[in-house]
């Protein structure tokens, strides 16, 4: 029985992870700590110095920056956050942009000093933006998650230091797919319900929004046309189309999961589908959203917040999970539909943000489903299949090691070809 402290925790853990975020959220956080330093600043900067690790370069080069007029790449979530960022709304720092500060920006990204260099950080996720108004200076650091802030400093006075790793990232270490599962089954909808019912709304608004209009390459778009309709290519439809408008200027906002919107979208929108087309209780889809939210956010943590590992397939082995449960399926059924899940597809990379990932989220998915239809079916993969391991956490540890460890190098090469190095 999962005692009252770890349905707490279960609660809470949902509350941090799955909150709203306006944009791509690697371009958004640089625009975040810009809004912060020019406030810091008290003044319009002449000038702006931002370091980045690679993986932000790889985020942040090739996705269009909401509230921009359509503008890409990290000088332009500089100016933004300088120009109109609302450093108080943290992931949401655009949601108030006017036209005439869009106007103002195009002004700005042509004058403004803004330079761009690779950090020499270990930390996959770091940013570090200085702006000078000639007389003062300002700088803002933000490490290992989006709105962390590890310090701000005025003319070289630290005004705030804090810690690089979160609490909640050390908390998250003690998560099992079998406790989750128990959690799922036992908790009070009530006290989830408000978190998951926004993550819902958002979600599903975007990916609509995505099969109406004209993002990127229309790959919710080219799924529907061109497949007959059933409810595995609707799921993978709208999943793909909620990234379609994310990752090409969409404004409206996504509840992002483990720190990602396309992993958010991945790992809820599918579940919606398929309980909308099984004709279900309400009751048992905010509880198949805890069991993919949760599942997603185990992978993920050992994986890291950015690597070479894209992260839809956690949340697309995650959508898995949470279909599973909506037929039926108990702990056992979940467990092999990760397993199978991630059997599948581990070797898709993370290239960066931009249009092709609603492509890749469609194949997360599809490899989500196929996972549950295997086990369904009598299949499995097995202990020493690869590099699945006999049980579930075993096989999430191998996946941890191959994206954290195994794909370093791999990471160095992307960027590098991404930077046309060698060339």
């Amino acid at each position: 029985m999962i005692t009252d402290e770890r349905r707490d925790y279960y609660v809470q853990i949902l509350k941090d992870e799955l909150v709203p975020a306006m944009g791509c959220t690697e371009p958004i956080a640089i625009a975040y700590a810009s809004a912060k330093a020019r406030a810091t600043l008290g003044a319009f900067p002449t000038s702006c110095d931002i370091a980045v690790s690679g993986n932000i370069i790889k985020n942040a080069k090739s996705v269009v920056v909401p509230h921009t007029g359509g503008m890409k790449g990290i000088e332009t979530a500089v100016v933004a956050g300088i120009v109109a960022g609302n450093e108080d709304a943290r992931l949401e720092v655009l949601s108030s942009v006017t036209d005439e500060d869009i106007e103002r920006m195009r002004k700005v990204r042509e004058t403004l000093p803004i330079t761009v260099r690779l950090s020499d950080s270990d930390y996959p996720f770091d940013i570090l933006v200085t702006v000078t108004d000639g007389v003062n200076n300002a700088s803002v650091r933000v490490t290992n998650r989006h709105t962390n802030i590890v310090s701000i400093t005025r003319n070289g006075e630290a005004l705030f230091t804090g810690e690089i790793t979160e609490a909640i990232e050390v908390k998250k270490k003690d998560l099992s797919i079998e406790e989750i599962v128990e959690f799922a089954n036992t908790v009070d909808i009530e006290l989830i319900k408000p978190t998951l019912k926004r993550q819902i709304d958002c979600n599903m608004a975007i990916a609509e929004a995505g099969l109406s209009g004209n993002y990127g390459a229309n790959i919710g778009k080219v799924y529907l046309s061109s497949y007959l309709p059933d409810i595995s290519v609707k799921a993978k439809a709208y999943a793909a189309a909620g990234s379609d408008a994310r990752m090409n200027g969409c404004e409206l906002p996504v509840i992002i999961n483990s720190g990602s919107g396309n992993q958010g979208m991945t790992a809820s929108i599918p579940v919606v589908i398929y309980w909308r087309e099984l004709g279900l209780d309400e009751e048992k889809l905010y509880r198949a959203l805890c069991i993919s939210n949760l599942s997603t956010i185990h992978v993920k943590q050992g994986i890291g917040t950015l690597s070479a590992y894209c992260g839809a397939v956690a949340a697309g082995a995650g959508a898995g999970a949470g279909i599973t449960y909506l037929y039926g399926g108990g702990y056992k059924d979940i467990a092999h539909t990760l397993v199978n899940a991630l059997a599948i597809d581990s070797g898709l990379i993370c290239d960066g943000a931009k249009a092709s990932c609603a492509a890749k989220i469609a194949t997360a998915v599809e490899n989500g489903i196929l996972g549950f239809h295997l086990y369904r079916t009598g299949n499995q993969f097995f202990g020493g299949d690869g590099i699945v391991k006999k049980g579930v956490e075993n096989t999430i540890e191998s996946v941890s090691r191959l994206a954290k460890d195994g794909m370093r190098d791999t990471d160095k090469a992307i960027l590098e070809i991404m930077l046309g190095k060698g060339e």
